[in-house]
Order: C-alpha cells, then structure tokens, then sequence
C-alpha cells in the first residue's frame, strides 16, 4: 500500500513539473520569485505606509518612462481639426498621429507585404499593443478631469499615491458627456452639461426614469470595493476608499478613457490594456466586453462587480469586499437603464445608417462608398449601427516580432469585438487598448492590416464620412 502511494506521488509530482510556469500578476512586496502563482498575495507582509512611500518614491519615473514611450510612438500635440466638434463643443483632434519607422512612408508601407514589414522592423510603433502606465501593477486609472470633479461632488478620492493616468486629455472624450435615451428623445441632452453622481441623479431622472430604472441608476453610481480601491493594506489609494463605481469609468453612460488591464489572462505581461468603451447603444449589441465575448448586458454588469474589478481573482476579491449582485433584481435594475443610453444625433444620417445626399459633402459620399467598397469596412461594419456583432482576429502578428513593452509581451491581440462606428469621433481612443489617437490613426492602421492600399485622397475621405456616423 506504502509503495503504491509513494508511485502515485511521484506520478503526481512530474505530472506537475511539466504544467508552464505562472507568475504573480500584481507588483507587491514582498515578491518571491521562486514560487510563481495565479493568485495575487493575500496576507501581505509590508507595512502599509512602507509601501505608499516605496511607491511614490518610483512614481515620478514611472511616469516619465511612460511618457517617453509615448512621445516616441505619437505626436501627442494638441491639434484640433477645424471647425469639427464633438456635441458639446469639445475639439476634435486631427491628423495622422503615430510616427512612422525612418525612411518609409505611409505609401511604401501600404503597398509592403506583412512578411516584408515584419522581416524589416517597420511596423510603426504606435501599431504595437499599448502597455499601461505600469503594466507590472496594471489597475484602474482616471483621468485627472473625472477625479477632481468626483472629489469636488462626492469626497471621494479616486487618484492613485503609485501612478498617473498618461493620455493627454485633448484626445479623450468631452467631459461631462452628453446623454441621449433611447426612451426619451424628445428631451436631448439630458445631462444639464453636469457629471451624473450618486449625489444628483435623483433630482435629474426623477420623472424621467421608471423606478427599476432609476434604482439601477443608483447602483451604477454606488461605489464598491475595487482592487485599487478598497479599505485594505494593499490598496493604492491613500486613504481606506469606499470604491469605484460603474461610471467612474463609463461617465454618464458613455466613457471617459479612463484604463485597465483585462483579468483573464496570465502572467501580467499576457494581459491587455483595456479602453474603457462607451455604453451607448448596448441595446442592439449582442457581445460585451471587447474580448471576452460575454453574451449579455447582464451577464457584463454581473462579471464586472465580482472579477473584473479584482483583476479576475476571486482569492483577493473575498478579502477587499466583493460585490455580489442580487441577478433577479439588481443586475436586472442595472440592465434597464444602460439599455435605453442612445448614441448622439447623427443629422446626415437617413433611416437606413447611411447618408442622407442632400445633407452630405462630396468628400464624405465618396468616404461612403470606399467604405462600402475598397476599404472593406463593410465586411464587419454593416449600418444602421456599424457592426455585425461578432469576434474578429486581425492577426496583427503578421507585420511585427514578438517584444516586451515596458511588461506588456506583444505577441497579438487575439479575438476583438466589432465596435460600432456610431458616434465615432464622440468616442477617441480608439482600438480595444486605445493605441489609436485619432480617426486617420485607425484608417492609416487598417489600411495596413487590410491591405487595401487606399491613395492618401481616399483616406482623408473615409475619414470624413467617419466623422458623419
């Protein structure tokens, strides 16, 4: 019996050996490398004020290298296209932004084969998977506009003692957002130009709302523990916080560019960053989550309160106070309400998604019809909402060697949602982890991943009709 124990045991043992090894995915003291996990550290071993200075000593630099990487992939002066607004009058940045390889331009590179552009190093770096600020640490990160006016309603404070956000504002949403219902169309803009809160929205839906609706309301604006934002020693905020909320990140129902690193890969390098996408319009989506593929509204609310917001670690998660939403009514609430968040108007538009002729530009009819056509953007794009609610792979590893970027290995971005184009250019960021800055970004970059060699006229063009949706 002693001796068939100990061969099932050492059966076990190299059955084990040959697993690949994990790694931790939160940068906490104090590391062990020789015992590689899934799990983050629960039982933390460094005072608490040891760590906030330790990490705010590192910050400045952080950032710096951040920034640097930045300023080597993009142009990030701000640039406003004339003229062009988003509905609340915020400018809307222009131009190709990405900087490209030296000795190469985008015609060259458009009419090089991805074997060519791989082999040679040319694929421009803006290109590549964005890292966040600290891909190591990853966590949520705010812009520094939503942080001071949640400070300014609520008392809360959502700034981080270890990092900074890192994209310019001019290339973010306008903020507050407008938001349009698709209940209620009569009214408009019904955000009164003030970021909705757990402090103003009962007097601004009350009338408005039904009362599931409003109650839903209420929960996607009532912070809960986050893994940055808690009460334990290994948060990142200074002070024990309540938490985040749901639109911490989606303001208003839309989105304020604030960042993440998705929970459901390991180790940390293998995660992506994540954009925060914008709310409107899930009413006619049948995908959420810009990876993950989740089949509804619910199933993403639900998912978001109980892994999401712990990095996708149920371990960690029971310490710092999961969330876990009631689904018959709660989640159901919650639902309610983000299915009635409509897109903006959209004036040139017909009743069938595409342009209106009497209202639209000659540039922007002709932006149509290569959209429709050579630009193949139809092909997962398809009006009135731009998109066919599937998963595509673009196979961005075609045109560029597996790196490490400042901890993030680009190796591929796997299976990515189709976003709507409805409300584009409200909308920047673009691309799953933001990597694109601007509208002629995204054409530049899927001209290259499509080869469909579009002449620099046909670009500005399909920007133009973007601009229209």
């Amino acid at each position: 019996m002693n001796g068939a124990r100990i061969a099932v045991c050492c059966a076990f043992a190299a059955a084990a050996a040959s697993f690949p090894t994990l790694v931790r995915t939160q940068d906490k003291a104090p590391a062990r490398p020789d015992t590689p996990s899934s799990y983050m550290p629960v039982d933390i071993q460094e005072d608490f004020n040891v760590t906030m200075a330790r990490l705010m000593a590192a910050r400045a630099g952080l950032m710096q290298r951040q920034m640097e990487l930045l300023g080597e992939r993009y142009d990030l002066s701000n640039r406003p296209a004339p003229g062009l607004t988003m509905f609340r009058g915020k400018p809307v940045q222009e131009a190709v932004r990405v900087k490209l390889p030296g000795g190469v331009s985008w015609e060259q590179l458009g009419a090089m084969s991805p074997e060519e552009i791989r082999a040679e190093g040319l694929f421009p770096r803006g290109f590549l998977p964005l890292p966040h600020p600290y891909h190591p640490a990853g966590g949520m990160l705010f812009p520094q506009f939503h942080i001071d006016e949640i400070k300014r309603q609520e008392g809360r404070d959502l700034s981080r003692f270890d990092l900074d956000f890192d994209l310019p504002d001019h290339f973010l949403p306008e903020f507050p957002a407008p938001i349009f219902l698709t209940t209620r169309p009569d009214l408009g803009d019904v955000s009164q130009g003030k970021l909705l809160t757990i402090d103003n929205y009962y007097e601004m839906f009350n009338g408005v709302l039904n009362p599931k609706q409003i109650e839903g309301l209420r929960l996607l604006l009532t912070p809960f523990p986050q893994q940055q934002f808690n009460q334990t020693e290994d948060r990142r905020s200074a002070r024990p916080s309540r938490g985040v909320a749901c639109f911490d990140c989606h303001a208003n129902g839309h989105s304020n560019g604030a960042t993440h690193l998705a929970g459901d890969a390991r180790p940390q390098s293998a995660r992506h960053r994540i954009d925060t996408p914008s709310l409107r319009g899930v009413n006619v989506q049948r995908l959420f989550g810009s990876q993950r593929a989740l089949k509804s509204v619910e199933d993403f609310t639900e998912f978001e309160q109980r892994a999401a917001y712990f990095d996708g670690d149920p371990v960690i998660a029971a310490k710092k106070g999961v969330n876990p939403l009631e689904r018959g009514s709660q989640v159901h609430f919650m639902a309610e309400f983000q299915n009635i968040l409509d897109f903006p108007p959209a004036p040139k538009l017909a009743v069938s998604g595409k342009l209106d002729p009497k209202k639209a530009t000659e540039s922007e009819l002709r932006g149509q019809s290569l959209f429709f056509g050579k630009g193949q953007c139809v092909t997962c794009h398809a009006p009135p909402y731009y998109s066919d609610n599937l998963m595509h792979n673009l196979r961005t590893e075609r045109f560029y060697k597996p790196q490490m970027i400042r901890g993030l290995m680009a190796a591929g971005d796997g299976p990515i949602k189709t976003f709507q184009l409805r409300g584009i250019k409200e909308s920047p960021p673009y691309l799953h982890d933001g990597r694109l800055l601007t509208l002629e970004d995204t054409v530049e970059f899927f001209n290259l991943i499509l080869e469909t060699q579009l002449s620099a006229a046909e670009k500005s063009d399909l920007v133009a009709f973007l601009r229209t949706l």
